[in-house]
């Protein structure tokens, strides 16, 4: 079931009305039930976003599209269909619709047959007035119904059907973090090949001076000082190559294990974030989020729930009525049992109150009570984390975008200067120090550009992750009902 989201100092659930109704099928609410207040803090907007973000619409459903990788987008649809997360947290509806129609089941009347069939033998000796075989046939059925008078039982199917609810939130909760977690493993692998790439493209580049080096240390113009150092620095970029190949098969091993594939059997074609076009995320108002995410709207169904466990552990405390009825037939001899003479029937009504069960239902209704609070804490930092998140995310995507941009100048002003300090080196015009610290410097200054890029793209699905992903309930929980 399907529910507006709760606002900011709004009661939450619904108050129950007074009512006491007495008959089959019928029962009233408890008097006296109450509902936690929320005082929440909403901002009227975030303090990162532009103008114009607060008239945004919803990320779209599929957001992944928009970085334009049809590899991506292969990993998020296979995600979807094969991830064992997904699968456990749709499981765990079926256990919830099952508890559903566990507690639902009180609220209706039980109905059981029974066939007996009895011979019996005793001597004159054994004291009867009549010695021989004695022979008893019975067939009945038997119905009972307990009147949920004070709304016991009908509080907690409203507790288990919340809680089916909070099952289905939870799976969009699943499925948005395993959607969220194969972009950034795939953005991961793509760094680390831009990092092969510019680790290679500098090994080149320092093996290019070393064969320059070791020409003029043959003809007499460099020291061995000049050489050792250009063959460390040679050295040290080659050994930089493995930890970052370990990086790709470890991100290509964690990107099968989310679309549940044997990593063996599992390849990523990969390429560079230079390929990955990030789209333009708009945050919309803050007040949104309450409706967006589905770990809020499962934090609220949670809270309900809880709200519906506290009226039961307080109806507990009142009278439970019963009433029983048995009709059957009855006879000594099989072939006059279903006779007009052999049928009977009871009917019997009870009554019962608890006195004193060593506090165990005061206990409960504190423990219920104890688990409400629990919720609407649960809750509230829900809310409060959600903003928290999308503001981060902006401050991120703002601050990468323009470090992006500043770096790019970096690497482009490095790659001139080492460029320079390799031709005049080859004319002998610069001493090897001013070339080892341009080479430096570009090295630096293009693996930091490809770590800005990785912080770019994780800030941009982020921000998706933290919209909630495109996600509403009209439109993805309505298959699951």
């Amino acid at each position: 079931m399907l529910r507006k989201p709760l606002t900011a100092a709004l009661s939450l659930g619904r108050r129950p009305t007074l009512v006491m109704l007495v008959g089959l099928g019928l029962s009233g609410c408890i008097p006296g039930a109450e509902r936690p207040e929320l005082n929440l803090e909403v901002p009227a907007s975030y303090r990162t976003a532009g103008k114009g973000d607060a008239d945004a619409a919803v990320p779209a459903l599929a957001w992944w599209r928009g970085f334009r990788s049809a590899e991506l987008t292969g990993l998020m649809e296979s995600a979807q269909l094969y991830n064992l997360d997904i699968a456990v947290a749709i499981a765990q509806i079926a256990q919830a619709d099952a508890n559903v129609g566990i507690s639902g089941a009180a609220l209706l009347p039980s109905l059981s047959g029974a066939a007996n069939a009895e011979r019996q033998g005793a001597g004159a000796a054994s004291g009867t007035s009549v010695g021989g075989t004695f022979s008893q046939f019975n067939v009945g059925l038997t119905a009972s119904y307990i009147l949920d008078f004070w709304g016991k039982n009908r509080a907690t199917l409203a507790a288990s059907e919340e809680s089916a609810t909070a099952a289905r939130y939870n799976r969009e909760v699943v499925a948005l973090s395993t959607m969220a977690t194969v972009a950034n493993t795939y953005f991961q692998v793509l760094a680390a090949q831009d990092q092969i790439k510019v680790t290679r493209r500098n090994l080149a580049a320092a093996e290019r001076i070393l064969a320059l080096i070791k020409s003029q240390f043959a003809g007499g113009t460099a020291s061995q000082l000049d050489l050792s150092q250009q063959e460390a620095l040679v050295a040290t970029q080659r050994a930089a190559i493995p930890p970052l190949e370990v990086t790709v098969a470890q991100n290509i091993a964690a990107l099968a294990l989310l679309v549940a594939r044997a990593p063996a059997n599992f390849t990523v074609r990969g390429g560079s974030t230079t390929q990955i076009a990030v789209p333009r995320v708009t945050p919309g108002l803050p007040s949104e989020l309450l409706y967006q995410r589905p770990d809020i709207r499962q934090a609220e169904a949670q809270l309900t729930s809880s709200n519906f466990s506290v009226d039961a552990a307080r109806a507990a405390f009142f009278p439970q009525i019963q009433l029983t009825a048995t009709n059957g037939s009855q006879s000594a001899a099989l072939a006059s049992l279903f006779g007009p003479g052999a049928w009977y029937y009871t009917l019997s009504a009870g009554l019962t109150q608890p006195l004193f069960d060593g506090f165990q239902l005061e206990s409960q209704l504190k423990l219920a009570k104890g688990q409400q609070l629990q919720f609407l804490q649960t809750y509230r930092k829900s809310v409060l984390s959600a903003f928290a998140d999308v503001e981060k995310a902006l401050i991120a995507l703002q601050k990468f975008t323009l470090q992006e941009r500043l770096q790019s100048d970096v690497v482009a002003s490095s790659r001139k200067a080492f460029e320079v300090a390799e031709t005049q080196l080859r004319g002998g015009t610069v001493n090897l120090i001013t070339v080892l610290q341009a080479q430096q410097t570009l090295f630096t200054a293009e693996n930091n550009l490809v770590t800005v890029r990785l912080n770019k793209l994780l800030a941009a699905s982020s921000l998706f992750q933290a919209l909630g992903g495109g996600w509403t309930p009209a439109g993805t929980l309505a298959a699951l009902q």
